[in-house]
């Protein structure tokens, strides 16, 4: 469940309680917004848009054979370069990945986080 979401069943739930409780929120009172880290955001995307096929965190295999695993992704070559085949769409030699563009905030999220997940090769 996203963050959004947790954030608006939690702000229903207090109205709701408002209500059995013969009180009324106030009619301006507001929601302290939800911080959301660019890692945090990357994550939510890959988790949304790529990990049907990739493997997007710190283990497990790729659900897609070939498919390479993100935390791997930095070994082959710097994930910065990414940037611009996310924002104009990754096009790779097989017909099974799709090309998809995405917006610059959702670059700059998914280049966090693939960067989060950069670990030193093993002794």
């Amino acid at each position: 469940m996203t963050r959004r979401r947790i954030v608006f069943r939690g702000l229903l739930s207090a109205i709701a309680l408002a209500a059995l409780l013969g009180q009324a929120p106030a009619p301006h009172a507001q929601v302290a917004p939800q911080v959301v880290t660019p890692v945090e955001r990357g994550r939510v995307i890959a988790d949304q848009e790529c990990s049907s096929c990739h493997a997007i965190g710190l283990d497990g295999e790729s659900p897609f054979e070939g498919a390479p695993r993100w935390r791997d992704l930095h070994r082959r070559f710097d994930v910065a370069d990414l940037a611009e085949a996310l924002a104009e769409g990754i096009m790779v030699g097989h017909e099974a990945m799709p090309s998809r563009a995405f917006a610059p905030d959702e670059v700059d999220g998914l280049i966090a986080y693939l960067k989060s997940l950069e670990t030193p090769p093993p002794r």
